[in-house]
């Protein structure tokens, strides 16, 4: 008889198996982990350089560099975790044979890879704040930390949906594409907010990604303001698709294999 606690354990051998699968198979070249900082801190210093010349050293309170490099990894936090999750279960396939490794066990273990990687990118962001003398005090850290968490389950929800979409449909694949190109420019990671009439406001505040990054922005700088956007409204879309994924998931599970 095989008991809760001895599936845990199988759980988390496998978990730890395919994490440094990914791990290895993610960094095999020679910048390895360093061009997962290099990459955000390239484009939020481009960013920042292109939007310090309309509107100078600070954004509605918010340091440029600060403002920008909260908005960068915000948007990549979502798009590199859903493009690793939504792969995940192709990915793995031939593991699949083996009874302990079924795909959730990919799509977690795609989910905490990005979810690692991004900590760690986020502490050499804050460290290279404090070499430039970029330093602040945060005014919520839980909030912040709740965001940042609430995130990595949006991410790994929606990449889970195309995951089991796009293996009954691989066409999927191509509208994921279409559909995550426009979010820097829709999601106020170049602008603010703010800036926008407030009679265009609900054209972009369908998008959450909007909500996760100017909380965000108020969770470290008080002054910056929480108008047009809703904790609640992360936390509710957050959920539903948290359900949407896992129903979707618990039907079609058996399907996905034999596909």
């Amino acid at each position: 008889m095989v008991t809760f606690k001895d599936q845990l354990y199988a759980w988390r051998g496998v978990i730890f198996a395919l994490f440094l699968r990914e791990l290895q198979s993610k960094f095999n070249d020679k910048f390895g982990l360093g061009w997962a900082f290099l990459e955000p801190f390239a484009f939020i210093f481009a960013l920042s350089a292109m939007r310090g010349l309309v509107s100078g050293n600070e954004i509605h309170t918010i340091p440029l560099f600060i403002f920008m490099m909260i908005g960068m990894v915000g948007l990549q936090s979502l798009t590199t975790c859903l493009q690793s999750v939504s792969t995940s279960i192709k990915r793995n396939k031939p593991l699949y044979a083996f009874r302990q490794v079924q795909p959730i066990t990919s799509v977690l273990t795609a989910g905490f890879l990005e979810f690692s990687i991004k900590v760690v990118v986020v502490l050499l962001l804050t460290l290279s704040l404090f070499l430039m003398g970029q330093t602040f005090v945060i005014y919520d850290p839980l909030l912040l930390l709740t965001l940042f968490l609430l995130l990595w389950v949006f991410s790994i929800s929606i990449g889970l949906i195309f995951a089991i979409a796009s293996a009954f449909i691989p066409e999927v694949d191509k509208i994921k594409s279409i559909a995550t190109r426009p979010l820097m420019f829709i999601s106020c990671v170049f602008f603010s907010l703010q800036d926008i009439p407030e009679e265009l406001w609900p054209f972009l505040t369908w998008n959450p990604l909007v909500h996760f990054i100017e909380l965000a922005r108020y969770a470290c700088f008080e002054s910056y303001g929480t108008k047009g956007v809703s904790f609640s409204f992360v936390v509710e879309v957050t959920v539903v698709f948290l359900f949407l994924s896992l129903s979707m998931y618990h039907i079609t599970w058996k399907k996905v294999l034999s596909r």
